[in-house]
């Protein structure tokens, strides 16, 4: 009989995880809160169509945010690429496909298809699924705001460069912060 290995005792150790912990997550809410005030508020001041597109700016940004910002920066600066490749190939399809026609579910079906051949054919399948994802959003809020929906992509780009961008920074500082504060 093989003998199992024995298993770490449940709270050894947490205490030194507190700190770091509490920083990633204050550092991660913040990160989300000014991506979504900056979108929200201060880019409103350049370009709006509406209230509640310049709400879905912000929850896109910070969905951004949250997706880029991890606990190193080299992880951060990997899920910022891969995001922004995700979205300016979304962002191409979308346009495109907007420029020439309306919202149609079949047109969805196409454009997620294609976006999936160009990363397959790329070498990057890790991307399929966040240009799935970013394709699906743009293309079900062109269908409810039909009026140019061609912005749309254009929209989201900004909104996903905003968030990349932050929470990109943000981790960054944060593990400055952390290594030089070590004894």
């Amino acid at each position: 009989m093989i003998a199992k290995p024995a298993s770490p005792r449940v709270g050894v150790g947490w205490r030194s995880r507190i700190r770091p912990a509490a920083v990633h997550s204050v550092a991660l809410a913040i990160s989300c809160l000014i991506s979504y005030w900056l979108i929200t508020q201060l880019l409103v001041h350049v370009y709006s169509l509406s209230r509640a597109d310049d709400l879905l700016g912000g929850m896109w940004a910070v969905i951004a945010t949250v997706f880029v910002y991890r606990t190193s920066y080299r992880e951060s600066l990997a899920a910022a690429l891969t995001r922004m490749a995700s979205t300016l190939v979304s962002f191409a399809l979308c346009l495109v496909y907007l420029l020439v026609t309306a919202f149609h579910p079949w047109g969805l079906a196409l454009l997620i298809g294609i976006g999936t051949l160009a990363h397959t054919l790329m070498g990057r399948p890790d991307e399929i699924v966040t240009t799935g994802i970013t394709t699906s959003v743009v293309m079900v809020v062109a269908a409810l705001s039909p009026h140019d929906a061609w912005e749309q992509p254009i929209l989201r780009l900004v909104d996903t460069g905003v968030g990349v961008g932050v929470g990109s920074a943000v981790s960054w500082a944060g593990l400055r912060l952390s290594s030089s504060q070590r004894p």
